[in-house]
């Protein structure tokens, strides 16, 4: 046996697709592919399948992992990078297979980019507006919690945010907690944004790098 980190990026209709269809899908396309997958014993045996961290709908993953355990340890990389991309849907290809190095319980942040597309002002001016609004003492939003809605002051998690008009759009780029003890959604700038400062637009989000505390590239 084996174990294997699978990467692959979950991009264009992809990202409207629950983390548990997500699940089915590569469970489906691993059947598919007759890829050796590992069982665990037992009276109810169920695939060793894993996700670092999975993503919130509406939101497209560069970066995205999955770990599995195969019982086959002569299957070459390239060869199950080309099963699972046969069997896998586009929008969802594969694009490497390496050996798990960190525990996804070391996952401490996550990069974004954000492109917004706004209505009825153009890209400098909203730009301008959005960097006031980050320049104030407090920016609190409602956050959904296991407990409820919080109200949640995210200023204190927007210091490596950067703002710039990008061809008529405006691109965020930021870094936010992403580990079990504290999760920042790059929503919630969003909501922040409609609410302090009235802008309709469409939002287009990436999550582009997983990260642990000391700022290292999840591998």
């Amino acid at each position: 046996m084996k174990n294997v980190r699978i990467w692959f990026k979950k991009i264009g209709t992809a990202r409207f697709i629950s983390h548990l269809d997500l699940n089915r899908c590569m469970l489906r396309a691993i059947h598919k592919a007759k890829i050796p997958l590992w069982y665990t014993q037992g009276f109810n045996p169920h695939a060793f399948i894993t996700f670092a961290l999975p993503l919130s709908l509406g939101i497209a993953g560069e970066r995205e992992s999955m770990d599995i355990r195969l019982e086959d340890t002569e299957l070459t990389r390239e060869e199950l990078i080309s099963r699972l991309n046969a069997a896998l849907p586009d929008d969802i290809p594969v694009f490497d297979a390496t050996e798990p190095v960190m525990k996804p319980g070391e996952i401490a942040c996550a990069s974004f980019i954000m492109e917004l597309e706004t209505e009825n002002i153009c890209a400098e001016e909203a730009v301008s507006r959005i960097k006031g609004m980050l320049e104030q003492e407090n920016i609190i939003v409602p956050k959904h919690t296991k407990s409820g809605i919080v109200d949640l002051d995210i200023k204190p998690f927007l210091r490596k945010t950067e703002i710039a008009p990008k061809t008529g759009l405006i691109e965020i780029q930021t870094v936010l907690p992403a580990g079990s003890n504290m999760n920042v959604n790059p929503l919630l700038i969003c909501d922040a944004i409609k609410t302090y400062l009235k802008l309709d637009f469409y939002a287009d989000i990436k999550r582009t790098n997983l990260y642990n505390a000391d700022f290292q590239i999840f591998v």
